[in-house]
C-alpha cells in the first residue's frame, strides 16, 4: 500500500460517505483509495463544480464534504467554490496533490493559498503522520467546522506505507454548556421585553423545536436569516426571512423589536439592511458557538457562548408565559401578509416575457412540495428565493457568503445528492447558467431528476440596473438572445421556453411525465427595473 491508498482508507474509515471531484495523475490513486473504502464518488466535470457539489452536500446531509483535485491547476479551478465553504465554516476536506518541486510547471504555494481565502492547510509530509494528518483533517473540519486542505505531496503520495489504516473516527465533540450567567441574564432581557424577535441562523437549523418553545413562552416573533429559511415554515408567527428578502410585514415587525435574539446568526449586512432592521432602542442578543461572533457586523448587548439548542432549552426552565409580540392582530397579518406571493404587484408580463413574480409563483404551484431549491447569485435572486417556498430548513440551499455568480448548478446537484428525496430544483440567472453549463452533462449523467430554471433577461442585470439609471454604456453586460432550451437538449434535458404564464403548461405536463430526464425551463423575463432587493444589496460594495 503507498501513503495516498493510506489516506483515502483513512477517511473512509472516519465515516466520510460521498466525495466529489476531477481526478488527474496527482489524486488518481487518493480517490481510488476512497471508492475502495465504500466512499461514493461523484465526477464533476470542473474543479469548481466539484467544491461547490461538496459544499452543498455538507451543507445538507450534515456530513463532512470532500472533494479531491490534482495539484497546482486542479486547486486554483477549485478556488471559488472553496472561498465560499470557507466563509460559510463548511466542514470540508480538499484533497490536493502537491508539487513541491520549485522547478515543476504545476509548482504553487498551496498552503498559502488555502490560507488566503480562510481555509486551514495542513500537509501530509511523511509516510510515518499519513494516517494521523488523515484523520486530523477530518477533526478539524467537523469538530471546528472549517474547510481543511490536506496537501498531498507528490513523492510522499507514492512511498510505501507499512501501518495499519484501520482507524477509528474522531469523538463527536460535546455541545458547549453555556454559562449560568450568561443565561440568567438572557432570560431577565425575555422576561422584560414586550416586542421580542428570534432570528435563527445556520448555527440554529438542529433546533427548531427548542426554539418554538422558548419563543411560546417568550411571546417571541421568528425570523431567519436567507440560509436558514423554512426553520419555521407552519408556524403561525414565522415571518420568513430578515434582511434584504424580507416581506414588508416582516421587515416592519423586526423594526418594531425591543430586543432581537441572534440565534447561530451573525446578523450580517444582508440579514439586518445593513443594521436599519435593528431600532437604536432594541437590545442585540446573539447565542454562538464562536464568540467572536458576538461583536462583528451588529454588535451584540449580550453574548452567550453555546449550542443554540442547549442555550434554549436551558432558558425554557426559566422563562416565564408572557404574550410578549404575539397577539390575534399580529397572527392575522402574518397569515395575511406573511410571504410576498401575498403582497399585491402588477404583472408586467407581454411581448414574450414574463415577469419573474409570475414565473416563480406559477413554478411554486406546479412542482412538488417536497423539493430542495439551490439559488445561484444574481438580479433575480430574490424571486426564486423568496416566491418558490420550502418545506422545511432541509429544502433551501444557499450558497451567498462570497457572492459569486456560476455555483448554482453544481450548488444543486451537491443538494440532490444529500438530499435524493426530494425534487432538486436549480433557479439560474443566464449569466452564471452559462458559467457553470460544463455540470449540465453532470446531471444528465447522474440521472438527477432536476428541475433548472434560468431567469433569462440577456445581461448581468444587477450591473445593468446599477449602471444604467446613470447613463453608463451597457455594452459590456448585455449579450445577444442565446437558446438556453436548444443547448439544454443538446446535453440530454427535456426543455421548455417560457414567455409567459400559459408556456408553464410545459412544466406540468413534465411534471406529471415520468420525469426520466432533468427539465431546464429557460425563461424569458421582464427586465425593465431591478429587483426590490437590490438597492439594499449594492449598498455593501
Amino acid at each position: 500500500m503507498i501513503v495516498a491508498e493510506a489516506v483515502g482508507r483513512a477517511l473512509a474509515a472516519c465515516g466520510v460517505g460521498t466525495a466529489f471531484g476531477v481526478v488527474g495523475s496527482g489524486n488518481f490513486h487518493v480517490t481510488n483509495a476512497l471508492v475502495a473504502g465504500g466512499v461514493h464518488f461523484v465526477a464533476a466535470r470542473h474543479e469548481g463544480g466539484a467544491a461547490t457539489m461538496a459544499d452543498a452536500y455538507a451543507r445538507m446531509s450534515g456530513r463532512a464534504g470532500v472533494v479531491s483535485v490534482h495539484q497546482g491547476p486542479g486547486l486554483t479551478n477549485a478556488l471559488t467554490g472553496l472561498t465560499e465553504a470557507a466563509k460559510s465554516r463548511t466542514p470540508l476536506i480538499v484533497l490536493a496533490g502537491e508539487a513541491t518541486e520549485v522547478q515543476s510547471n504545476f509548482h504553487i504555494d498551496q498552503a498559502a493559498l488555502a490560507t488566503a481565502v480562510g481555509a486551514v492547510a495542513m500537509r501530509v509530509a511523511s509516510p510515518e503522520e499519513a494516517v494521523s494528518r488523515a484523520v486530523e483533517a477530518y477533526r478539524v473540519a467537523v469538530g471546528e467546522r472549517r474547510t481543511v486542505l490536506l496537501n498531498l505531496p507528490l513523492d510522499v503520495q507514492s512511498a510505501p506505507f507499512e501501518g495499519p489504516v484501520d482507524v477509528m473516527p474522531p469523538p463527536a465533540i460535546a455541545p458547549a454548556v453555556p454559562a449560568a450567567g450568561e443565561v440568567a441574564e438572557l432570560a431577565r432581557l425575555l422576561g422584560a421585553a414586550e416586542r421580542p424577535v428570534f432570528i435563527a441562523g445556520r448555527g440554529a437549523r438542529h433546533a427548531r423545536r427548542e426554539l418554538e418553545e422558548l419563543a411560546a413562552l417568550a411571546g417571541a416573533l421568528l425570523a431567519t436569516s436567507a440560509v436558514a429559511k423554512g426553520l419555521f415554515r407552519g408556524s403561525p408567527w414565522d415571518l420568513d426571512v430578515s434582511g434584504g428578502f424580507a416581506t414588508p410585514l416582516a421587515a416592519e415587525l423586526i423594526r418594531g423589536a425591543d430586543l432581537v435574539v441572534a440565534w447561530g446568526c451573525a446578523l450580517n449586512m444582508w440579514t439586518t439592511r445593513h443594521g436599519t432592521l435593528v431600532s437604536p432602542g432594541a437590545k442585540v442578543v446573539k447565542v454562538d458557538l464562536d464568540p467572536a461572533a458576538f461583536n462583528t457586523h451588529v454588535p451584540a448587548d449580550l453574548g452567550v457562548a453555546g449550542d443554540v439548542a442547549r442555550v434554549a432549552e436551558a432558558l425554557a426552565a426559566q422563562v416565564a408565559p408572557r404574550p410578549g409580540y404575539r397577539s390575534p392582530e399580529i397572527a392575522a397579518r402574518v397569515r395575511a401578509e406573511g410571504r410576498w406571493r401575498n403582497v399585491p404587484y402588477e404583472d408586467e408580463s407581454g411581448g414574450g416575457r414574463i415577469d419573474p413574480r409570475t414565473l416563480s409563483i406559477g413554478l411554486d404551484d406546479l412542482l412538488p412540495r417536497e423539493r430542495i431549491v439551490a439559488i445561484d447569485s444574481g438580479n433575480f435572486m430574490g424571486y426564486p428565493s423568496m416566491f418558490v417556498d420550502v418545506p422545511d430548513e432541509g429544502g433551501f440551499c444557499f450558497t451567498q457568503a462570497f457572492q459569486s455568480i456560476g455555483l448554482g448548478l453544481a450548488t444543486a446537484i451537491g443538494a440532490a445528492i444529500a438530499r435524493p428525496d426530494r425534487l432538486p430544483v436549480a433557479a439560474l440567472g443566464d449569466g452564471g447558467a452559462l458559467m457553470g453549463i460544463a455540470e449540465l452533462e453532470t446531471v444528465v449523467r447522474l440521472s438527477l431528476p432536476m428541475v433548472i430554471v434560468v431567469y433569462d433577461d440577456e445581461a448581468y442585470g444587477a450591473e445593468v440596473h446599477h449602471f444604467g439609471p446613470h447613463g453608463h454604456p451597457l455594452g459590456t453586460v448585455t449579450f445577444p438572445p442565446a437558446d438556453l432550451a436548444a443547448i439544454a437538449r443538446g446535453h440530454g434535458c427535456a426543455a421548455v421556453t417560457v414567455g409567459g404564464p400559459g408556456d408553464l403548461a410545459g412544466v406540468a405536463e413534465w411534471v406529471d411525465g415520468p420525469r426520466d430526464r432533468p427539465l431546464l425551463v429557460h425563461a424569458k423575463v421582464t427586465a425593465e427595473h431591478g429587483s426590490w432587493w437590490l438597492e439594499e444589496a449594492f449598498k455593501g460594495h
